[in-house]
């Protein structure tokens, strides 16, 4: 029975964070060769995704303090931090003021952009949590933070693959801001915030 609650729940995380590889993926290439920048990309998807899983489980237990409207508004999140790296690109002006900047992306930048991205998530994880036990509950976060560790250990892989390392040193920088705003444009129009 536990097999397959476990089977059930990495099914689920698979299904809804797919997506965040390629953010991984570019969140390690921008920070490659720099010092603490691995440290500081996998704190900050477990500082995010722990923040899915929280909101997920008081929406579940009740505490219904995120309504669903609320959830669509995430997109505004990457958007924002998007449409920022893509001024500052454009500027020229490519180095964060952030006393950290030269060790990759901000651990806080992570956690924001993997909990904004994480609205589809706590939208599927609440029906499944209400209708799984208290022990099952302990399962599937078990499995998740378990499973988040493989989601970045599957970003930096291909983050360091020859072909996709060139790809991203060359095309990154572009690419990120243009992923975020991409994401942050796709959350605003599924949720229907604004009344897209």
């Amino acid at each position: 029975m536990d097999l397959i609650i476990i089977a059930q729940a990495a099914g689920l995380f698979a299904l809804t964070n797919i997506d965040d590889i390629v953010v991984l993926a570019l969140f390690f290439a921008q920070g490659a060769g720099q010092r603490g920048a691995t440290a500081k990309i996998v704190a900050g998807q477990y500082l995010g995704f722990i923040a899915i899983l929280v909101t997920a489980l008081a929406a579940t237990f009740g505490a219904s303090f995120l309504p669903e409207e609320v959830r669509a508004y995430f997109g505004l999140l990457p958007l924002l931090l998007g449409l920022r790296a893509a001024w500052k690109l454009w500027r020229g002006d490519d180095d964060d003021e952030a006393p950290d900047s030269d060790n990759g992306p901000a651990l806080l930048t992570v956690a924001t952009v993997t909990f904004a991205n994480g609205g589809d998530n706590i939208g599927v994880y609440v029906p499944v949590f209400v209708t799984v036990g208290y022990a099952s509950l302990a399962v599937y976060a078990t499995v998740f933070l378990i499973l988040v560790g493989v989601l970045c250990a599957a970003g930096k892989f291909l983050a360091t693959r020859a072909p996709i390392a060139r790809a991203l040193s060359r095309w990154g920088h572009i690419l990120l801001p243009l992923v975020l705003i991409v994401l942050g444009v796709i959350i605003l129009v599924e949720g229907g915030a604004f009344g897209l």
